[in-house]
């Protein structure tokens, strides 16, 4: 039968085996997160060093030498608008409405992404 003695010796090594379980647990999850990041500063290294690496040309050169086309500045001629909206909006391929002639149309006039007539919900029981 279990005595005071016995009952507090039993959660006592409980609670000491779980106290050592957590010790080494965190040990370990310590040193597996220790060597990830000694892992991935190694890999960034690696590719920084790839990167930047003696084969590249100390002096870039420009684009005309290249064979580009520069615009009045110097820097090359942008032609394509890939990821450029303010560029790509110009050139739309297919606007649904026209421009508004009046001040007075451009204010009440919607966008061609805006529904002409508003969302009117159903009303009643929506479980039937």
């Amino acid at each position: 039968m279990n005595t005071v003695k016995s009952f507090w010796m039993g959660w006592g090594s409980l609670c000491l085996a779980g106290a050592g379980a957590y010790y080494f647990a965190k040990k370990s999850i310590n040193a597996d997160r220790a060597a990830r990041l000694e892992e991935t500063r190694r890999k960034k290294q690696m590719i920084d060093s790839l990167e930047y690496s003696n084969n590249v040309p100390a002096r870039p050169l420009s684009a005309s030498t290249m064979g580009g086309t520069t615009n009045g500045n110097g820097t090359p001629a942008r032609t394509d608008t890939a990821g450029s909206p303010s560029q790509e909006a110009s050139s739309d391929p297919a606007p649904t409405r026209h421009a508004p002639a009046t001040e007075g149309q451009q204010v009440i006039e919607k966008s061609k992404y805006e529904s002409s007539t508003p969302f009117k919900s159903t009303k009643g029981d929506r479980f039937s």
